[in-house]
């Protein structure tokens, strides 16, 4: 396994990949990988010749007072763990390399309609980061295909939207949830939570069951269950940043009438913020 900085190198080695009629995978990551990275690196193994893994903390997906300066940069771990899933190149650049005129006047990527709501009103820019510097990477690998987290469920809607919309000619495949034994959603930003605040942090997966199991008991009323769902988060000592039940496609409030249903909810613990979703269909 081979680790790179600098975009001309990245290219001259893929191509060298191409020219021996090599299928590439790309898994971007902002590093710091647990396990649930890794099943998606394995899946990309298992689909292609060529797996590179992007390690890169993109500063225009972070807004004021979020944790840019303090999110774990975990190169040297994060090279062990990629060398034993079957990973073939890591592209570690800097943000110089990715936006050497700054963010200031950097053009950027915008995905109407799926980026509004959920994430992306609570993180205001969050989505245009993330789709400028996924398009960018897709520009810069070119791979056959790219693996995502379903976990991060709204992203993953908003970069198949954009690739549908630019045409951009990448294949956008879902990795699943990889979880705890007790439920909690792998996260590299789980490492934050003190002891107590991770004996809580699996209510959320927990309150995610609970509505999925009454709405496939009947109920429709998604408004009620809802602020039910916020009310048992907050009694465990969560602060909801908010608990949408939404079309699967869409992303839009559910209906009676829908019968693809995700659960979307991120909560506060402490200075954590945990997200998860959970989907079913009726």
């Amino acid at each position: 396994m081979r680790t790179v900085h600098s975009l001309k190198e990245l290219r001259t080695i893929l191509r060298g990949y191409r020219q021996q009629g090599k299928t590439i995978g790309l898994v971007p990551t902002m590093g710091n990988l647990h396990e649930g990275h890794i099943s998606l690196v394995r899946k990309a193994a298992e689909m292609a010749d060529v797996v590179v893994t992007s390690i890169f903390v993109n500063p225009m997906q972070f807004g004021a007072g979020e944790d840019l300066e303090t999110y774990p940069r975990t190169l040297a771990e994060d090279q062990d763990k990629l060398a034993s899933a079957g990973n073939t190149l890591v592209f570690a650049p800097s943000a110089e390399e990715i936006y050497p005129e700054g963010l200031a006047s950097q053009t950027q990527v915008v995905v109407p309609d799926v980026s509004d709501g959920h994430c992306g009103a609570s993180r205001p820019g969050h989505f245009e980061g993330v789709a400028t510097v996924v398009t960018m990477l897709f520009n810069m690998v070119q791979p056959d295909f790219a693996v995502f987290g379903e976990k991060d469920f709204q992203q993953l809607a908003v970069i198949r939207k954009m690739v549908r919309d630019l045409m951009i000619p990448v294949d956008v495949v879902g990795g699943p949830t990889v979880r705890e034994d007790d439920g909690l959603a792998k996260s590299s930003r789980n490492g934050y939570l003190t002891p107590e605040e991770r004996q809580i942090a699996p209510t959320v997966y927990q309150t995610l069951q609970a509505t999925a199991a009454k709405i496939t008991d009947g109920r429709t009323d998604f408004q009620a269950l809802e602020s039910e769902a916020e009310q048992s988060l907050g009694d465990a000592g969560l602060r909801p940043d908010y608990f949408n039940i939404v079309n699967s496609q869409t992303l839009k409030p559910a209906t009676a009438e829908d019968r693809e249903i995700t659960i979307l909810t991120a909560a506060f613990l402490g200075t954590t913020r945990l997200i998860d979703n959970l989907s079913l269909t009726r």
